[in-house]
């Protein structure tokens, strides 16, 4: 899930024709419709198998094991088909929803598959209990005699990394059963609250995706009224934000206590299979660079923009060296598809796929879930892309990067249901390789310095946000876990929290006034998946010496990125990047990451000297 979205200035006819009729997705390659027979039937499929799976393999695992690992090999892949089926019933219900969180009908529609599938997932959480309490040794032995055991060897391999945070079979029925009552219903009432604001800016009523866009706006006073807005509205609603942020919180920490886990963030870390010590590095490596990036470039768009002091509603401010121009639709298909083809035509045949057959629902409406994101659903259908598309160049640079996540879920598809899922940190690989393709494809074609000052200035601020900004938010969210750890927070506890690290982050250029204080209530990542940020860095950090590589290889480098991108889930991040002779767990490999960003603010300043 990638949050970037714009505000689209005037356009001509056939600019507004090309922004007005774009395209959305048909869903019918998951489903006919809501309460199409075949929904239904596989609703009741999901219930009768799952119970039939429990009845016929509970207690008994190990003694299936232990009379014949094939048996065990098969009991495995009939789980996996059910997972499958559950996966395309909750992703086709989770799209519906999506579409429009404020229409009733999709609201309850999307409950009750939720409902259904935790009641029949309760029947399914023995398996891997039990499959965890299967001697290492025998288990791994046995897959050495028998191939259909060995095919699933990675997802083992996982599972076992699960083991010491594991409890007793009723504590995780428990927990898998409250999960709709408890985490599931604090997200929904985040999704639907924030769905339903409106914000009045130049006598006009907007969603919040919308009334963002207009931070970007080349009208300052444009740009306060919309921040102004904005903060009022956030304002308003904040009590609600704060509570859903503070029993999140206390949920995570409960259950983390209760599993064991260390730091407040080794949840994510394990999901991720990342080490912390890794993740700590990134996080080290990107705060101590704050100064010659962020701080850098912030005073130099100051600069720029002949301001003294910068507001927060002026750092996403175009610059005034950029063309201001709606994009249309078709100009941005091409753009990314003939990116992707000089890199690799089987990756832009795979992207085209997304156009033709309505893969992607691009327009903005009301009640439609903000921001952008890829969703794999299941291996047997295919991914489809969320979009806010409005037409600027920052859209088309979210389009490449969404695209290229559904490339990856394509090519990892072959994995299966339990193995296609790639961890997040690398999950971003081929998103931000997808921009950067078409960042560079854009940058040769610049003619002029004006034309290449905007180009790399666009790309230094989409890089600062995607590195910069996500690390403060992982500090922000640690320090309000950790804070929370005390007792309840209040609003204002966690506006100057975020205050606080905004400042650090960004520099001394901004006044960060009183009014920004509840712009951490609008990011979904903190309620969805906490911890999630850091990812973004991860991979932006992790292409930038990809790309490095990639344009120092002589030949091959397209096969080993393909081989990269079809792993799924199947392997470590030190596996697979040993074949391009990169190391996350080097904390230069960091430093090597950041070095691209900071080069290009090396250029721009060289360009603005020329000027």
């Amino acid at each position: 899930m990638y949050l970037n979205a714009c505000y689209a200035a005037p356009q001509s006819s056939a600019e507004g024709d090309d922004i007005k009729n774009l395209p959305e997705w048909n869903l019918a390659d998951l489903y006919p419709a809501m309460e199409s027979a075949e929904f239904l039937e596989d609703l009741k499929l999901c219930k009768s198998e799952a119970e039939s799976f429990e009845k016929t393999f509970s207690g008994k695992l190990l003694e299936v094991f232990e009379n014949n690992p094939r048996d065990l090999a098969m009991a495995i892949a009939e789980y996996e088909q059910i997972e499958e089926r559950m996966g395309r019933i909750m992703s086709y219900a989770g799209l519906i929803y999506s579409g429009d969180t404020s229409n009733a009908d999709n609201a309850k529609f999307y409950g009750d598959a939720q409902e259904k599938m935790t009641a029949a997932g309760s029947h399914l959480l023995f398996f891997t209990l039990e499959l965890n309490r299967i001697d290492d040794t025998k288990l791994f032995d046995a897959m050495k005699e028998d191939a259909s055991l060995a095919y699933y060897e990675p997802w083992l391999s996982d599972l076992r990394k699960d083991k010491p945070y594991q409890l007793d079979d009723n504590l995780e029925q428990i927990l898998h059963e409250k999960s709709v009552t408890g985490r599931g219903a604090w997200n929904r009432l985040f999704d639907e609250t924030m769905s339903g604001l409106r914000f009045t800016i130049g006598g006009e009523e907007y969603p919040v995706a919308t009334a963002l866009n207009f931070l970007q706006d080349t009208d300052r006073q444009k740009r306060k009224e919309a921040a102004t807005e904005v903060s009022r509205v956030l304002n308003e609603n904040i009590k609600t934000f704060s509570l859903i942020t503070n029993t999140l919180s206390k949920d995570k920490e409960i259950s983390d206590r209760w599993r064991g886990f260390e730091d407040i963030a080794d949840s994510r870390h394990l999901a991720n299979r990342v080490e912390r010590e890794v993740v700590d590095a990134l996080v080290e490596a990107v705060r101590e660079a704050f100064p010659r990036l962020s701080h850098r470039y912030y005073a130099m768009k100051a600069n720029w923009l002949g301001l003294d002091v910068m507001e927060h509603w002026d750092r996403n401010a175009p610059l005034p060296v950029a063309e201001e121009r709606v994009i249309g639709w078709n100009e941005a298909r091409d753009t990314i598809l003939d990116a992707y083809s000089g890199f690799s035509p089987e990756m832009a045949e795979i992207a085209q796929r997304f156009f033709d057959e309505n893969w992607i629902d691009a327009p903005v409406r009301a009640g439609k879930s903000p921001g952008a994101f890829a969703h794999p659903t299941v291996p047997s259908a295919h991914p489809y892309i969320l979009m806010n598309y409005l037409g600027k160049p920052r859209d088309v640079m979210t389009l490449a990067h969404e695209l290229g996540h559904g490339v990856h879920q394509v090519l990892a598809g072959g994995q299966g249901a339990l193995m296609a899922q790639t961890p997040l940190t690398l999950a971003e690989t081929a998103s931000v390789f997808g921009e950067m393709l078409t960042f560079r494809s854009l940058l040769a074609k610049c003619d002029t310095v004006a034309e290449r000052k905007a180009m790399l200035a666009q790309k230094v601020e989409d890089m600062l946000n995607t590195v910069v900004r996500q690390i403060a938010f992982y500090m922000f969210e640690r320090k309000v876990h950790e804070a929370r750890k005390q007792g309840e927070l209040t609003s204002d506890d966690i506006g100057e929290l975020w205050l606080s690290i905004q400042g650090e982050s960004l520099g001394p250029v901004f006044n960060f006034s009183e009014d920004y204080k509840p712009y951490w209530a609008y990011i979904p990542h903190f309620i969805h998946s906490p911890f999630y940020v850091y990812a973004y860095a991860f991979g932006d950090c992790l292409v930038n010496s990809l790309y490095a590589v990639y344009e120092n290889a002589e030949s091959g480098f397209q096969e080993k990125y393909f081989d990269l991108l079809k792993a799924g889930g199947t392997k470590h991040h030190s596996e697979l990047l040993k074949p391009f002779g990169l190391d996350a767990a080097d904390p230069g490999f960091w430093k090597k990451g950041l070095s691209m960003i900071s080069n290009l603010i090396d250029e721009l300043e060289s360009l603005e000297a020329q000027s």
